[in-house]
């Protein structure tokens, strides 16, 4: 198993509140960081993929060193941009040119020469020509090469780029590296605050990749970290805790469940993690919601095994653990459910078995002319209900090909019919049911589109598919 990144790596590095997540979303062209005025707001390391340029690299926003605030977090965001400087080809050191040159700046500069590596000086905050003679004061650190920018403004950033790429090492073996890779497939690790969302990915890469606190919102931003195990690549994102919206302390707050949620859009599989030691509670019900909504593949883990774990009778109280929540959480019944514990690790390497499970699952197909059989039975069966004198009819049905870009394509089956507006909720979830008898697809919803009959050519499809 290898854990490397197989692109170049390039962390941002700097105190707090002098603009990092500015030039991070600035280089990745999104804005994924969050940007705020209250330091210390990102705890976390954050990475996504720089395609600006003519030379992809990944980009790391690392935690501002010696932040204010939590004084238990002080040490681990500095652990954390210290795990950067190990894992990084290049440093980007940011400074504030309105503020000036602090003594954290002058110390956090011995700490990257220190370090023996590539570094590039980055003066932020020079927002006009009228500003430039400001950069001057950071001479005295020594910086072989510095440029002035402003990520705001997009100022100074083209040239930043070039001096990325020109420092880079040379990615002359990067194609023998991925060419054993397969596409990466992205997990986005839902749930509460504190449910152990950070712990289970820290578990997962065997590593301190994200910082674990007992203090709830520690991870404020989408976390996506890069692991590769087996051949196959994952993007793992640690969101944010979701809270119930009205209940947020700030506006960082609220900025970190909306990106929680577009995290679950962007996903191929959603893990939802449920603290045992709580069971399932009405916000965890939400959560789930918000991915049945999205039509995403789910996996549920019952996390914190370890702190309720029975003497005897374990085999009999995982299987009641994973039916009460099966009963709680019932509209997302297509979810498989792992008992596990992500601090001592156990059975964590079986959520790896349910992903690569789900990802064949997305692969199967059902013959059009078993197809048409099995749902004409459905109807013949137990035939749907009247609705304004009406019944709903069906004439041919196929199951639509997936999107090409999509790593994990939930199946999605065509219904030509005579009115989509016949079919109620109860008659739909009695068809999926019929479907996944045929094929199970664990893990993945089963999408029903109904669209009316066109003419002729679909009582033919009909004939010949019967």
């Amino acid at each position: 198993m290898n854990h490397a990144n197989i692109l170049p790596n390039v962390a941002i590095i700097g105190r707090p509140n002098v603009g990092k997540s500015a030039l991070f979303n600035r280089l990745v062209g999104r804005k994924i960081a969050i940007v705020h005025n209250q330091p210390g707001i990102t705890r976390d390391r954050i990475s996504a993929i720089c395609s600006r340029g003519a030379l992809p690299f990944t980009l790391w926003d690392t935690g501002g060193i010696f932040g204010v605030g939590e004084r238990e977090l002080s040490a681990q965001v500095r652990h954390s941009a210290e795990e950067a400087l190990h894992d990084s080809n290049l440093l980007l050191f940011v400074v504030d040119a309105k503020e000036g040159l602090s003594p954290i700046d002058e110390e956090l500069a011995r700490m990257l020469r220190k370090s023996r590596k590539p570094a590039v000086l980055v003066i932020n905050k020079i927002d006009n020509e009228k500003h430039e003679p400001l950069a001057a004061e950071f001479d005295s650190l020594g910086f072989g090469s510095s440029f002035s920018i402003s990520a705001e403004h997009d100022r100074g950033i083209s040239e930043l780029l070039s001096e990325i790429e020109r420092r880079l090492p040379s990615s002359a073996n990067t194609e023998h590296q991925t060419s054993n890779i397969e596409g990466q497939i992205a997990i986005a690790i839902v749930g509460r605050p504190n449910v152990g969302k950070s712990s289970l990915i820290n578990s997962i890469v065997r590593g301190e990749r994200t910082i674990v606190s007992e203090l709830p919102g520690t991870t404020r931003d989408a976390v996506d970290i890069l692991y590769e195990r087996d051949g196959r690549r994952f993007v793992f994102v640690d969101t944010a805790g979701i809270r119930r919206r009205g209940k947020h302390s700030s506006s960082v707050e609220v900025f970190s469940v909306m990106r929680a949620e577009r995290s679950i859009r962007r996903a191929d599989v959603c893990v939802l993690i449920v603290d045992l030691t709580m069971g399932v509670t009405a916000q965890d019900k939400r959560i789930a919601g918000l991915i049945q909504k999205e039509r995403k593949a789910a996996i549920v883990v019952l996390n914190k095994w370890d702190l309720i774990r029975p003497k005897s009778k374990q085999r009999q109280a995982v299987a009641e653990l994973i039916d009460q929540t099966r009963s709680r959480i019932f509209f997302l019944d297509y979810a498989p459910v792992l008992v596990a514990s992500a601090l001592t690790g156990e059975s964590i390497d079986k959520l790896f078995t349910f992903v690569a499970n789900v990802r064949r699952a997305a692969g199967k197909r059902i013959g059009t002319g078993v197809l048409n059989r099995l749902l004409r039975g459905a109807f013949e069966a137990n035939p749907p209900p009247m609705i304004s004198g009406r019944r709903l009819k069906l004439f041919y049905t196929a199951q639509a090909s997936g999107k090409q870009d999509r790593q994990l394509q939930p199946p999605e089956f065509v219904l030509f019919v005579n009115e989509p507006r016949l079919l109620n909720e109860t008659y739909r979830r009695y068809l999926e049911a019929r479907i996944r008898k045929a094929e199970p697809y664990p893990g993945l919803p089963i999408t029903l589109t109904l669209r009316p009959r066109t003419g002729a050519r679909h009582k033919q499809r009909a004939r010949r598919a019967g």
